[in-house]
C-alpha cells in the first residue's frame, strides 16, 4: 500500500489539459494543480489546512485501504491481535480497517476547500490504457464528498455491530472480507471521475453484496440474492453500452471532460439513446419502480449489517449516476425522459406508501425488514423527482435526501435487526397485539429511539428528511426550461400526497410496536378481539367455557397462542408470541454508541441544511451549465 501510495503521490497533482473540471476551471499545464495560486494549506474554506498531496494522498488510502484490508482479512492475524481467537480477530480487524478509513475521509472533509466546493479537489490523474483514454482519476467536489464520508460511517458501524453480534452463517473472515471490499467498490465509485472506472466500481459492489445476503441471510436468501444479482447485472450491461456509446463518440471517457463539454460534442440522438440505455442500468440500483421488485426481497433476507450497507450506500449509487453522468454529460438526451423520471418516481412515492400501509394492517404478517425496504422506494422516489426537475433546487434536494435517507433508513435498519435479535422475528403481528412488544413499557429507550427514526422518516421539520422532500418539490414546481410544467406540477401533488401516506404508516408502526399494556404470560382463554385486560364479560364467558369450547390443554413449556386483533389468514396465521414468553433487553452501550452518531446526524442536517447545501450547490450549478460562468 505505501509503494503504491508513493508511486502515485507525485501525478496526484497532474490535471488533463482537456479537462478543466466541472466548475470551468481553466486548463492547468502539464503538472500543475487546478488548484494552483490557491494552496489548500491557505484555504479559507478549509477547517484543516492540508497540503494538496496530502489531501490526494488520503482520497488513495480512502479508496484503495478498505481493498487492502479485505485481502489482509483472509490472512492469518499477527500473534499480538488475535484476542480471545480467530473470529474475534478478524472482526476487530473489520472495526479497526473501517475506523482508518472513517478518519481518512473525515480529513478529507476538514481539509476541504468550501470556498471552492464547485472545484475538484484531492485530484489524482494517472494514464491508465492510453489507446483508449482510460485515466485513474480521482477527485473530490461538493456532490460526492458527503456520499463519500457517509459511506465510510455507515461501514464503520455496520463493522461495530457485527463485532459485538456476529453474524450468523459464514465465517467471519469471509464476511469481513466481503464487507470491506463492498466499501471499498462504493468509496470508488463516489471517487472516480472516468467512465470505465465508475462501471468497474459500479460492478463491483454487486458480488459482496451477494454473498452477504446468500451466505448470511435470512429465509429465502438464496432466491432474494439471485434476484438481486440478475436485476442488476442486466442493468449494469445495458448501462456499460451507454457508457461505450458517449466514450467513443466523445473522444474521451473522462467524467470532467464531458460534463465541461456539457453534450455539445454528441448529437442529439446519440444523448437520447446513451441516456435511455445508462438511465435503465441506474434506475434499477436507484430503485425506481417498477423495476423496483429486487428490494425487498433483499432486505428481507439480508443480515443487518447488509440492509444498511444496501439501503445506506448502494441506492445512492444509482441516483449519484444520474447527478454525475447522465445530466451534464447528456443534457438534451436527459430532457426527453425527464418526464418520463418524474412520473415514474411519483408513483413509486404512492405505490411504496401503499405497500407500507399493506404491511402494517392487521393480519397481514408484514415484516418490519420488508415495510422498510418498500419505505426506501417511496423515499428513493423523491430523489428521482428532483433529479428529474433538472434544476438546482430540485438537485439540491435530491442530493440532500440521499444523505438524509442514508443516515435515517440506516438507523432504521439497525433498530428493526435489534428486534429481530431479541425477538427472534421481524413480523409486526407478532410483535404487536395482546401479545406483543408494548416498547414504550418494556424498553423505553429503545422504543423512543425507534420513534425518533420513525418521525425522522416521515419528514418532521427539524430532521434531516424534511429538508430533502421539499427541496425535491420545490424543484418539481417551476422545471427547468424546455420541461412540461403542467406534468411536474401534478407529479409534485401525487408526491405531497404521499408524504400523508408515510406519516400514516410510519405512525402505525409506533403505536403497534410501540403502545399498548404489557403483555400476559398466559393470555390462552382471552376470546380474539378482546383488549388485553379488558373483562371478557359473561357472553364471552360463555363462548369460552369449557362445556362448549373446550381449550386443549398446554405442557407447561409450551407458549401461550398470539392473538391477533383479527382473525388468522393463511399469510399470517396464529403462532407463538415472540415477546410475551421473555423480557426485552433495552438498549445496550454498544448500540448507544454505535447509533448516536446517526442521530445527532439527523438532527444536525435538520437544523443547519446549509452544512450539505453550501457543499453541493455550486457544483450542481457548474455541473448544469457546463462550467459556464
Amino acid at each position: 500500500m505505501a509503494h503504491l501510495l508513493g508511486a502515485l503521490a507525485p501525478h496526484a497533482l497532474r490535471a488533463s489539459a482537456s479537462a478543466p473540471g466541472i466548475a470551468g476551471t481553466p486548463p492547468a499545464p502539464a503538472g500543475t494543480s487546478h488548484l494552483a495560486g490557491a494552496p489548500a494549506d491557505l484555504a479559507s474554506g478549509a477547517l484543516l489546512g492540508l497540503g494538496d498531496t496530502v489531501q490526494s494522498v488520503l482520497l488513495l488510502l480512502v479508496v484503495l485501504g478498505p481493498l487492502v484490508g479485505a485481502v489482509a482479512a483472509l490472512l492469518p492475524a499477527p500473534p499480538g491481535l488475535r484476542g480471545r481467537g480467530p473470529e474475534q480477530a478478524v472482526l476487530r480487524h473489520g472495526v479497526t480497517v473501517s475506523a482508518v478509513i472513517l478518519v481518512a475521509a473525515l480529513l478529507l472533509a476538514l481539509g476541504f476547500d468550501r470556498d471552492r466546493a464547485a472545484h475538484i479537489q484531492a485530484s489524482t490523474d494517472v494514464s491508465w490504457i492510453a489507446a483508449y483514454d482510460i485515466r485513474f482519476h480521482l477527485g473530490v467536489d461538493g456532490i460526492s464528498l458527503p456520499l463519500l464520508v457517509l459511506t465510510a460511517l455507515l461501514t464503520f458501524l455496520c463493522a461495530l455491530h457485527s463485532y459485538f453480534r456476529p453474524p450468523k452463517g459464514g465465517t467471519p473472515r469471509a464476511f469481513v472480507a466481503l464487507l470491506l471490499l463492498l466499501e471499498g467498490g462504493a468509496l470508488a465509485a463516489f471517487a472516480v471521475l472516468d467512465l470505465v472506472l465508475f462501471f468497474v466500481a459500479f460492478e463491483t459492489v454487486l458480488v459482496p453484496m451477494y454473498f452477504l445476503i446468500a451466505r448470511w441471510g435470512g429465509a429465502k436468501r438464496e432466491q432474494a440474492a439471485w434476484k438481486f444479482i440478475l436485476f442488476t447485472l442486466v442493468g449494469s450491461a445495458v448501462m456499460l453500452l451507454g457508457l461505450l456509446l458517449i466514450g467513443l463518440r466523445a473522444g474521451t471517457f473522462d467524467m470532467v471532460a464531458l460534463a465541461t463539454d456539457n453534450g455539445s460534442g454528441l448529437s442529439k440522438s446519440v444523448q437520447v439513446t446513451a441516456v435511455l440505455a445508462i438511465g435503465l442500468g441506474l434506475a434499477v440500483k436507484s430503485p425506481m419502480w417498477p423495476l423496483h421488485s429486487w428490494l425487498p426481497a433483499a432486505h428481507t433476507a439480508a443480515p443487518t449489517a447488509g440492509s444498511v450497507m444496501l439501503a445506506g450506500v448502494l441506492l445512492k449509487m444509482g441516483t449519484y449516476g444520474f447527478v454525475r453522468v447522465a445530466i451534464p454529460v447528456a443534457p438534451e438526451g436527459m430532457k426527453v425522459f425527464a418526464p418520463w423520471l418524474a412520473v415514474l418516481a411519483a408513483a413509486g412515492i404512492v405505490w411504496g406508501s401503499l405497500a407500507c400501509l399493506q404491511l402494517v394492517r392487521r393480519g397481514s404478517g408484514g415484516d418490519l425488514k420488508r415495510l422498510v425496504a418498500y419505505s426506501s422506494v417511496g423515499h428513493m422516489g423523491f430523489v428521482l423527482l428532483g433529479i428529474a426537475s433538472m434544476t438546482p433546487q430540485g438537485l439540491n434536494g435530491a442530493l440532500f435526501a440521499n444523505i438524509a435517507h442514508g443516515l435515517i433508513t440506516g438507523l432504521l435498519f439497525f433498530l428493526v435487526g435489534g428486534v429481530k435479535d431479541r425477538a427472534g422475528t421481524s413480523v409486526l403481528d407478532r410483535l404487536s397485539g395482546s401479545a406483543g412488544a408494548a416498547l414504550y413499557g418494556r424498553a423505553p429507550r429503545y422504543a423512543v429511539l425507534l420513534a425518533f427514526a420513525a418521525v425522522a422518516s416521515l419528514g418532521l421539520p427539524g430532521l434531516a428528511g424534511f429538508w430533502g422532500e421539499m427541496l425535491t418539490m420545490y424543484g418539481a414546481f417551476d422545471p427547468a426550461s424546455g420541461l412540461p410544467r403542467a406534468t411536474y406540477l401534478t407529479c409534485m401533488a401525487v408526491a405531497g400526497f404521499g408524504t400523508l401516506l408515510t406519516a400514516a404508516y410510519l405512525l402505525l408502526v409506533v403505536r403497534r410496536l410501540c403502545m399498548g399494556p404489557a403483555p400476559l404470560r398466559d393470555n390462552s382463554l382471552l376470546p380474539v378481539n378482546s383488549s388485553l385486560g379488558e373483562d371478557p364479560g359473561p357472553a364471552h364467558a360463555e363462548k369460552a367455557a369449557p362445556a362448549t369450547a373446550p381449550v386443549p390443554a398446554r405442557g407447561a413449556d409450551e407458549p401461550a397462542p398470539l392473538l391477533l386483533d383479527t382473525p388468522p389468514t393463511p399469510a399470517a396465521p396464529y403462532e407463538p408470541p415472540a415477546l410475551a414468553e421473555r423480557p426485552f433487553p433495552e438498549l445496550s452501550a454498544p448500540e448507544a454508541v454505535a447509533w448516536t452518531p446517526l442521530v445527532a446526524l439527523t438532527v444536525l442536517a435538520g437544523l443547519w441544511p446549509a452544512l450539505l447545501i453550501g457543499l453541493s450547490d455550486p457544483a450542481v450549478h457548474k455541473l448544469l451549465t457546463g462550467g459556464a460562468a
